[in-house]
């Protein structure tokens, strides 16, 4: 048996035949009717589609024998794209000296008769054949090679439609994959701008929205959904003698208070309303839908509960409290907080004002 030579663009026809992504693929019946028709024509009693690898010969299509691959050393098609402009035709491979004790000759199927049309890609390198075979020696006259060839060409047809469909589908996917992925991406940027949203309107120490956060709700908490004015309450706290606790217990201290405090806040105003940090030591509470005697109560309890909190020493708060009027500027309640605010402090501290 002499084994077929390898072409001398071998690495380049087997990059053009992985292309196509077709090895190990499963049957398609376009193939096979292309299979059927050339055994027709050839009157033989065999017929496939084949695909040369680096080492063995694939049937994509093949009727008359159960066979799915073949060792390229093996096969009567490695010698058939060594000559890709011709048909190659064995009419008694016993008499060949390539064939005559190749297994596939002397053992099953006993191939006698083949002819192969080699298959040839857009650039012109041979991927396989489709190829006739029989168990008995014949002839094939120019016209019915012809037809074989003219089939071959039919076959290339396919697999380029076939390529072009995967490509197609591979396309659609990496767009569906490209815009999963964009979509993933978005959702990320909108994620993350809303912890850079939150982080801008929060106080790292304390855990409360900052002053621009308490602005924002202090203007949409002055009128309904209809714009129509609604029953608003802001108070102003402050710490009493803070810089005392600096200055003797160290700011880390400071700090331990204005955390608890926060913590209180929160607490206290889960349900309704705000508290956020103001400024250093000093906070604003945000009391919607409460009048003023309500709003100077709640206060009230709220500067018990601080001089219960269990610091080791005794935290005092000063609270001044203002109710909105319809029509005046929220910077005009905080204002008029603030001095209710000034009023509890010059009044000895540790006390609830209202501004009149």
């Amino acid at each position: 048996m002499i084994k077929p030579d390898k072409p001398a663009n071998e690495a380049h026809r087997l990059d053009a035949l992985h292309r196509y992504r077709i090895l190990d693929s499963e049957k398609e019946q376009t193939f096979e009717d292309l299979v059927t028709i050339a055994k027709a024509v050839a009157g033989t009693s065999m017929a496939a589609v084949t695909l040369i690898d680096a080492e063995r010969q694939w049937f994509k299509s093949v009727q008359g024998v159960e066979t799915a691959e073949l060792p390229r050393d093996a096969s009567m098609c490695g010698h058939a794209i060594l000559s890709p402009r011709e048909v190659m035709v064995i009419e008694d491979a016993r008499l060949d000296a390539r064939f005559h004790d190749n297994p596939i000759v002397v053992g099953a199927p006993g191939v006698r008769f083949y002819a192969g049309a080699p298959l040839i890609s857009n650039e012109g390198l041979p991927l396989g054949t489709l190829c006739v075979f029989d168990s008995q020696p014949h002839q094939l006259d120019p016209d019915r090679a012809k037809a074989l060839a003219a089939l071959s060409r039919q076959v290339m047809v396919v697999m380029e439609l076939r390529r072009f469909a995967l490509d197609i589908q591979q396309h659609m996917r990496e767009r569906d994959d490209y815009e999963r992925l964009l979509a993933d991406y978005h959702d990320v940027l909108l994620a993350q701008n809303a912890d850079l949203a939150e982080q801008s309107r929060t106080d790292a120490l304390t855990g409360l929205p900052n002053r621009r956060a308490m602005a924002m709700a202090l203007d949409a908490a002055v009128a309904d959904t209809e714009g129509q004015p609604r029953q608003t309450c802001v108070a102003l706290l402050d710490i009493d003698h803070f810089k005392r606790i600096n200055d003797f217990q160290g700011h880390a201290t400071g700090d331990r208070v204005l955390a608890e405090l926060g913590r209180l806040l929160r607490g206290q105003f889960a349900g309704a309303g705000m508290a956020a940090r103001y400024g250093g030591e000093e906070f604003v509470l945000l009391l919607p839908d409460t009048d003023l005697r309500t709003a100077e109560l709640q206060c009230d309890f709220l500067r018990m509960a601080v001089a219960d909190l269990p610091l080791g020493f005794p935290v005092t708060v000063s609270i001044g409290v203002a109710a909105h009027r319809s029509g005046d500027p929220t910077d005009r309640t905080i204002e008029r907080a603030d001095a209710a605010l000034y009023r509890a402090k010059a009044a000895g501290r540790n006390r609830v004002e209202t501004a009149g």
